[in-house]
């Protein structure tokens, strides 16, 4: 089982999408395991206050360290292993390869920053890495901690169930995936490529391949620079290029 510690100051953001769709089947069937923690319920004082002025001035509050710091203190007693990940724009891109990193560990905790940042001792005392999904701001780190959540969950066994592998999707090679087609073949004239509906596997797999470097070309041509691409693709590339 693969489980997920969440801190958070606003837990009821997550219980939509926990509660829909593969995550919720997912649980049930005892999968994954996703677990709220409240900030606030560790934050010292009758009013719980979990954010103060910084030190030296400036615009905005901090996220105090005292109620993370104890949070993680009540979640990781002795003999408990985790992966602590905070959620800040200032981490690591999160991409298909760190799902798969993250999915190796059993139990991760995310924590979800907000306001105008989080005592800077979270990061040098109490957590392992810091994860951002994109240069971009956002009200907190609880948007950041769902994506996290979606993406490792569908790379534990049994989650996706019989559906297609995680191998030939976008970003698993670093390579976008091919066009899909279904069923009717022909549509207001839109017709699927002849080469799927032949049956011949081979060549499926090679136009496959073909149009995976293609869309890469043209839509993501940054990808390719840490493509394992081998001798047929490179070939294929400099046909694609010719092209145009």
């Amino acid at each position: 089982m693969m489980i997920f510690d969440i801190l958070t100051l606003f837990p009821e953001m997550f219980q939509s999408p926990l509660d829909s769709s593969l995550l919720k089947k997912a649980r049930e069937k005892g999968l994954i395991q996703v677990n709220l923690h409240n900030i606030r319920d560790y934050a010292r004082g009758k009013h719980r206050v979990t954010d103060d002025y910084p030190y030296g001035g400036g615009a905005g509050m901090v996220m105090k360290v005292e109620p993370v710091a104890e949070a993680l203190d009540a979640l990781l007693h002795e003999g408990v292993r985790a992966h602590v990940v905070l959620l800040t724009p200032q981490g690591e891109p999160f991409s298909q390869k760190l799902a798969g990193e993250l999915v190796g560990h059993s139990r991760l905790v995310l924590i979800c920053g907000h306001y105008e940042g989080v005592d800077e001792r979270v990061r040098e005392y109490l957590i392992d890495r810091e994860v951002s999904i994109g240069d971009y701001v956002l009200m907190g780190g609880e948007l950041p901690a769902m994506v996290i959540v979606d993406a490792v969950s569908r790379l534990v066994p049994g989650v996706l169930g019989n559906m297609a592998s995680t191998s030939s999707e976008s970003h698993t090679e670093d390579l976008l995936e091919c066009p899909q087609y279904t069923r009717p073949s022909e549509y207001r004239g839109w017709k699927v490529p002849e080469v799927l509906l032949t049956g011949n596997h081979r060549n499926i797999e090679d136009w496959r391949r073909r149009e995976s470097l293609r869309r890469t070309l043209n839509k993501r041509p940054d990808l390719l620079k840490r493509a394992a691409l081998s001798e047929e693709d490179l070939k294929i590339m400099e046909a694609l290029k010719k092209e145009g």
